[in-house]
């Protein structure tokens, strides 16, 4: 069928109720919006759906909801675990709860009991309930820092993990199998009588504590926050989302006493009204939160994203002026300092390794060096994160020290598989008391790794290209640099070329050839000399192509330069191939 007819099948269909019906006559003279939410299914992708609210086959509903649970279900029943059960969290996004509960019903329906907690709480601790439960999976309603019109449905698998092959293909095929929205093909029960066959339970406080107990045990230096705790000042804001209770019941028991959040964020609210959108990489996520900072003369200022697994950084210099951490300079900042302190009070093992993803900054590399420790690198996405820790775990050989990656996502410990942004805040709050005890600040740390590892500065340009044309657009682009690789980007040459969909590395100079080692992704990542980096991927959640790059300057003003120079360089080369 094309998009008309599934539009009006929606229409005609006794399974989908009457409200939705009446969205969609709404919109029954704008052929624009038909297409855009019936010409296709809402893409059920390795990290699960993400996609605007509202009533169609490309939109996020209850009905869309359902049929990517009984997809997962039906999985769960194909190899044997469903009597596992699987933990449901949620987000402050709207609808969050609802689509929490139709995952929930869908489940029980299918003799699959939820564990479904009683309101919202962080991504990490979806992660933990997952492995405390002993589940086979886990749903997470969020659309991380997404504008307030999406929400999403991320999947996780018994490890704590978002889904990894084999178990994404095979949710990913349960799905797409199922044609029609329908009882015989979705199904659903009524809560009560879920509560009644055992299939339905809600969970909270007692994962709480047992989520912040873990927290806790990472801590290094407790003499160091005892120390400083009534002096360092911390200004946070969860921008209206998850991360408000889990983040200040943290510093709080552990004796952080100056800890003042931004009222005009504090609460939850899925129109997140006093940022377009909350993203704790944006500036204005930060303007608030910098004010305060300001007038309390705090030494930190740290935001969380709605779902609480990423984590923003402003720190003051000893002149007062508060510097901005990218994910990349934070990320660094904390592996430096686990892995330091770490040495320095238990001593490093023989097989320890640092994680990080194929766009996160090579400082990241020259601190492994330093430390004698092992860089795993992965593709983009926390999942293949968990996936290194699971298989040390399988095989007992390796041991986690760090990862992140550098979209402002990091794990310290191994009690989640997804990036931790309550632990994170717990971890910088520590270094800053730490570095408070020797005089420092966490810019004066920053600094002093600038010093001895290299001036490595890494940035990203995006472009947004939406609808089915933009979609078009970004294949064509991709297929461009895949067939057409430059010799020559900006003032730098290209070393050698990786395809990770042909899984392939191209030494430029001699032509020869060998695997990447990585599983297949639509990415694209240049070699340039001089410790330099270009790679290209489209979004994952987003309709946009992403370009990362890093360069290695002789300062902070040398760096500067330089990154901007090939920031500018590498738009031109997209402007001129999207003319």
């Amino acid at each position: 069928m094309d998009y008309k007819e599934i539009y009006e099948s929606w229409l005609n269909n006794p399974y989908i109720d009457e409200a939705t019906k009446e969205e969609l006559r709404s919109i029954s003279g704008d052929e624009q919006e038909i297409k855009e939410r019936f010409y296709m299914d809402l893409e059920f992708g390795t990290a699960g759906l993400r996609g605007i609210i509202g009533a169609g086959t490309n939109r996020m509903n209850p009905y869309v909801v359902r049929k990517a649970t009984q997809g997962l279900a039906n999985y769960i029943k194909g190899v044997g675990k469903e009597s596992q059960g699987v933990a449901i969290a949620f987000d402050s996004r709207r609808m969050s709860p609802e689509f929490a509960q139709e995952a929930a019903l869908c489940l029980a329906a299918n003799g699959i009991k939820a564990y479904i907690f009683e309101s919202l709480r962080p991504t990490p601790e979806l992660s933990f309930a997952v492995r405390k439960l002993g589940c086979v999976a886990g749903i997470n309603i969020t659309a991380s820092h997404n504008p307030p019109e999406y929400n999403g449905y991320k999947v996780y698998w018994e490890d704590g993990a978002q889904i990894t092959p084999p178990h994404d293909s095979g949710i990913m095929a349960e799905v797409k199998a199922i044609s029609e929205y329908s009882e015989a093909t979705m199904k659903t029960m009524d809560k009560d009588a879920a509560v009644a066959a055992g299939l339905y339970q809600v969970i909270g406080q007692a994962i709480d504590d047992a989520y912040m107990e873990e927290l806790k045990s990472q801590v290094l230096h407790m003499d160091a926050i005892q120390e400083t705790a009534k002096e360092l000042k911390i200004v946070y804001t969860p921008l209206h989302g998850t991360g408000n209770i889990p983040a200040r019941r943290v510093l709080k028991e552990l004796g952080f006493e100056n800890v003042y959040v931004v009222k005009e964020q504090e609460l939850p609210d899925g129109n997140f009204p006093t940022v377009s959108y909350p993203n704790p990489e944006a500036a204005e996520a930060f303007e608030l939160g910098l004010k305060l900072a300001q007038e309390v003369d705090a030494d930190l200022v740290l935001a969380t994203d709605p779902d609480a697994d990423r984590l923003g950084v402003r720190v003051k210099d000893k002149n007062g002026e508060y510097h901005d951490l990218t994910g990349n300079m934070s990320g660094c900042l904390l592996a430096n300092y686990e892995i330091e302190q770490r040495k320095a009070l238990k001593g490093l093992p023989e097989d320890g390794a640092l994680i990080k993803t194929i766009v996160t900054t090579n400082m990241a590399d020259a601190i492994a060096k330093y430390y004698g420790v092992k860089v795993i690198e992965v593709l983009t996405g926390f999942k293949w994160i968990g996936q290194q820790i699971l298989g040390f775990e399988n095989s007992g050989k390796g041991t986690y020290l760090f990862g992140f990656e550098e979209s402002y996502g990091c794990l310290i410990g191994t009690h989640a598989r997804d990036k931790d942004a309550i632990v994170a805040t717990m971890a910088l709050c520590e270094a800053a008391a730490y570095y408070k005890t020797q005089g420092k600040t966490l810019w004066d740390a920053m600094i002093d790794m600038y010093e001895k590892y290299g001036y490595y500065k890494d940035a990203i340009k995006t472009v947004t290209l939406k609808g089915i044309e933009g979609l078009a657009k970004i294949q064509e682009v991709m297929n461009n640099l895949r067939e057409n690789p430059p010799k020559k980007i900006g003032d730098y040459q290209v070393l050698s070329f990786r395809d990770y969909k042909k899984d392939t590395i191209t030494d430029l100079a001699t032509g020869e050839v060998k695997a990447t080692g990585l599983p297949n992704s639509n990415v694209l990542y240049f070699d340039l000399n001089d410790d330099a980096w270009v790679c290209a991927r489209p979004s994952g959640t987003e309709p946009k192509l992403k370009f990362y790059y890093g360069i290695k300057g002789t300062s902070l003003e040398d760096a500067d330069q330089r990154s901007a120079a090939l920031g500018d360089q590498v738009l031109a080369i997209i402007n001129e191939m999207l003319a």
